[in-house]
């Protein structure tokens, strides 16, 4: 009973709508209603700039790591690793579905690589760790937020399943999920990516103009 309470809080976590607060409270507008229609951080970063939407980015994460930890509220789980990694994908997964289906905007959310990534930090701090520097690296050369986390989530699955070789039955088959989840709800953008239309983040903006004039110079 303890353990579902939690897990109800955990998905009333995930389900604060960080980017719609934010576009509402500082813009006077819904995000859902401007560019993919997502209540994301890639769509923030797309329509607020990027102040804004690392600001959303930093609080989804920290949703996450959050509501995954809940389990220290319930002592017996600190003395198992088995059930403690159990209970805490169980409560990370329920943030992240509170995220993509937030009771409190209408169940209209954004895709959850964010929370994701907050819910990882919580469980194996040292592959998130991997992967924020896989998602950071791609961001900084393509400036594309969705293709940064779509590699991030692919080199999760490849940190547990090889590098790390985690045996945990459970852990390995949530690391494909997480994988599927994320290539799954980024369809639209695969799409854009292939047909040249994705937008890019507003960062590093100067780079890319300078080395435009460049080609142009030559």
């Amino acid at each position: 009973m303890k353990e579902l309470l939690l897990i109800v809080i955990a998905y009333c976590i995930g389900s604060i709508p960080t980017a719609i607060l934010i576009s509402r409270f500082f813009f006077g507008i819904d995000i859902r209603e401007y560019g993919s229609g997502n209540a994301g951080a890639t769509n923030a970063f797309r329509i607020l700039g990027s102040k804004w939407g690392t600001v959303v980015m930093v609080v989804d994460i920290l949703k996450g790591v959050a509501a995954t930890s809940l389990y220290v509220l319930l002592p017996y789980y600190l003395t198992s690793e088995w059930d403690r990694t159990n209970f805490m994908v169980g409560l990370g997964l329920a943030a992240v579905l509170g995220h993509i289906f937030p009771i409190w905007a209408d169940f209209r959310g954004g895709k959850g690589v964010a929370t994701l990534f907050g819910m990882i930090i919580a469980i194996q701090p040292l592959v998130a760790i991997c992967c924020i520097g896989v998602f950071l690296l791609v961001l900084y050369l393509t400036r594309f937020v969705s293709l940064s986390s779509i590699l991030a989530s692919i080199s999760f699955a490849v940190l547990i399943l090889f590098i790390f070789n985690e045996q945990e039955p459970l852990y390995r088959a949530f690391a494909i999920a997480v994988t599927l989840l994320v290539i799954l709800t980024h369809q639209k953008n695969i799409t854009r990516l292939l047909k040249g239309n994705e937008s890019r983040a507003p960062i590093l903006k100067h780079r890319d103009r300078r080395k435009e004039r460049r080609r142009n110079a030559k």
